[in-house]
């Protein structure tokens, strides 16, 4: 199969990537690579079975899905505070971005196609459980733009005659060691935090709920949407996670700090979280055969292990998402006033 994976060098998807190429499927990526080519490694392993194209889901060379059979779109700017920083650059990028994508791809005759999209489109979740069929209720730029792509691509493929296969997968908040490693996300940030700094802050009350599933998990979970059947899969949304891995936040800062002795647990200041969801993993389970493998406390010691090791940076900028598009926006800025016919120091 050749898949096409937007956002491939991303947290998800430098998991995902080297995952299909090792069992056979041929992968064409694309990505902006704002956090680096962390799939450099594996071109001289895979040869010309993974193309790296660096691009912009809103204005990509349209022959790059030539023969394509299958699209996973893992694009997007990420975290609710990066969406956030610029609302119509994020409209732009993860709305229209991801609405283009498809377009192109339904024109160019890809079979499958599989959306990236997250649990955080229930919102405040109304009591425990939630299944996919549960009221979204977005409180987000990220949560909305998520559900309002969803919208627009289950209705493409149930639109189009059974040319397009449609599958959404809501993931659960996200954990665990990845070639593009993200301190921003909770069980790792706060992992990081309790090594760094003996310290763990929580916001919001800690009493909100949230499900989470390990990286390799949900890289597991796109694969076995882009090889299934189509009975099972064409028009499905999924959850995607585990029972097991619903926890509060209190609850989880706790078990964090039970992995690191020493560590502090302080509240801060500040209004209750509006993100609470409560989710249930059945449909995955029963459909799809899907069970998660790795548990929260697996990822802490994970990441607890990789920071004692001094395999992962603690400090790197790239690993945070808001620091990284701050630090792009200010280079971007600078150059724009100092070049002269697009260059800093060469002479054209």
């Amino acid at each position: 199969m050749h898949v096409f994976v937007a956002g491939g060098a991303g947290y998800i998807g430098s998991v995902l990537v080297p995952m299909l190429l090792e069992h056979g499927h041929r992968v064409t990526v694309l990505d902006r690579l704002y956090f680096g080519d962390t799939l450099a490694p594996f071109a001289q392993r895979f040869g010309e079975r993974l193309r790296v194209a660096r691009g912009d889901v809103r204005a990509f060379d349209r022959s790059l899905l030539t023969s394509v059979d299958a699209v996973v779109d893992l694009s997007g700017i990420s975290n609710d505070p990066s969406c956030e920083l610029e609302p119509e650059l994020t409209r732009s990028v993860n709305v229209e971005g991801a609405k283009r994508l498809a377009g192109i791809a339904r024109e160019q005759g890809v079979r499958r196609y599989v959306f990236s999209s997250s649990c955080s489109v229930y919102g405040h979740g109304e009591g425990l459980g939630l299944v996919e069929t549960s009221p979204r209720r977005p409180v987000s730029l990220y949560a909305r733009a998520k559900s309002e792509v969803e919208s627009f691509l289950l209705e493409m493929g149930s639109g189009s005659r059974g040319e397009v296969e449609v599958c959404a997968l809501r993931l659960a908040t996200v954990f665990g060691l990845s070639p593009r490693m993200r301190f921003d996300l909770a069980i790792n940030v706060m992992t990081k935090n309790a090594y760094v700094l003996g310290r763990i802050t929580v916001d919001g009350g800690g009493r909100q709920w949230r499900p989470f599933v390990h990286v390799r998990d949900a890289a597991r979970a796109f694969e076995l949407a882009l090889t299934s059947d189509a009975s099972k899969v064409a028009g499905e949304v999924f959850n995607v996670g585990s029972d097991q891995s619903n926890v509060q936040i209190l609850n989880l800062a706790f078990r964090v700090r039970d992995a690191v002795p020493g560590t502090e647990v302080v509240h801060a200041p500040t209004d209750p979280d509006l993100r609470d969801y409560n989710v249930s993993f059945d449909k995955i389970r029963r459909v799809l055969a899907f069970r998660a493998e790795r548990s929260v406390d697996d990822g802490v010691r994970e990441v607890l292990a990789a920071l004692r090791d001094g395999a992962v940076d603690p400090d790197d900028r790239r690993w945070y998402t808001l620091k990284q598009y701050l630090f792009l926006r200010e280079a971007e800025s600078a150059h724009r006033q100092i070049a002269i016919d697009g260059k800093l120091l060469a002479v054209a």
